[in-house]
């Protein structure tokens, strides 16, 4: 049997439904990309799925060898980027996508993604769309929207200032905050703010309104540009509804020498951790030496919204089969 009802799985399709009007009146253009690469995430945070493909007929791409193992995507951002690089203008996709080692009330190894990129937009112009989308599937167009920038949040609830907090300053504060467990931890001060900002402040964050975190820290930035402001910025945000993170955002970095730098820094940060370390996936790369022009773009986890919009609290509810019961 399935773990959500018929109910459930038709407010999903109606969702869908809204979603697909919502960019139809926009001109944004629906794509499919691969859910197969023979690349894989470089993010330390993140771990990749593996199969393998046999190689097997006479039509076999020369690309791939016989036995080749290839990867089920994190996200379809990459392939998506090629796509801008190619001239496809603003673009969305609907997908399944997956990652290891992921299971818990809110986390699932596969489960679906809207994402979308919009060329020539700001930061605060995709800001005001995704806050628009999300308040036509909930169905709540008065739901407010409260705009926090990441390192003010830090200083006003924490008193410290991630941008100079050391290790230590960042232990004590996990320490204050009744972090169980925290005196065992060895973390690099990246690790201790991914700690506090998921068990001291999220919990807080969307109460009755959407929140939006913004400008966080240059050694977050992922693929975002930086901002050469005073602290200098990540160009990224996250929002927020009842505690749960649904989305995240960049304003997407296009110099490919940076970009390769940052998948270098993170294949060294996986060695050092004992991760595999996959390839780079250099044919992003070369859109970005081709040319891929400077927009912005955002990821938003669709079973956490189904959620909110359920009023449910396991993601399990909003899932047909979980993968206990694939």
């Amino acid at each position: 049997m399935p773990s959500a009802s018929l109910d459930v799985l038709g407010a999903r399709a109606t969702m869908l439904r809204r979603l697909r009007h919502f960019f139809a009146e926009r001109g944004v253009l629906e794509v499919e990309t691969p859910l197969l690469s023979a690349s894989a995430t470089t993010d330390p945070a993140l771990e990749s799925l593996q199969t393998h493909w046999s190689g097997a007929g006479s039509d076999a791409c020369a690309g791939l060898s016989s036995g080749q193992g290839l990867y089920l995507h994190t996200s379809p951002e990459l392939p998506m980027k090629r796509l801008l690089a190619a001239g496809s203008g603003p673009i969305y996709q609907v997908c399944k996508v997956f990652r290891d080692g992921e299971r818990g009330r809110r986390h699932h190894p596969e489960f679906s993604l809207l994402e979308w990129y919009r060329p020539g937009w700001s930061l605060t112009t995709l800001i005001d769309e995704i806050t628009e989308l999300v308040r036509i599937i909930l169905q709540r167009p008065d739901l407010g929207c409260e705009v926090l920038r990441y390192r003010q949040l830090f200083m006003d609830r924490l008193g410290i200032d991630p941008w100079s907090a050391d290790p230590s300053m960042l232990k004590e504060a996990a320490r204050a905050g009744g972090l169980t467990g925290c005196d065992q931890l060895e973390l690099d001060a990246d690790g201790w703010l991914d700690l506090l900002m998921s068990q001291c402040l999220e919990p807080d964050l969307g109460r009755g309104c959407m929140s939006v975190v913004r400008d966080y820290p240059p050694s977050q930035a992922a693929l975002a540009r930086l901002r050469s402001s005073d602290p200098a910025v990540a160009e990224r945000f996250e929002l927020y509804i009842e505690g749960m993170e649904l989305a995240n955002g960049f304003d997407e970095l296009t110099d490919a020498d940076e970009q390769r730098a940052r998948f270098r820094a993170d294949q060294r940060r996986r060695q050092a951790a004992g991760q595999c370390v996959p390839p780079i996936d250099e044919a992003f790369l070369a859109a970005l030496e081709a040319g891929m022009p400077a927009s912005a773009g955002v990821a938003l986890g669709l079973d956490r919204l189904l959620m909110c919009a359920l009023g449910v609290d396991r993601i399990d509810a909003v899932l047909a089969f979980p993968v206990e019961r694939a």
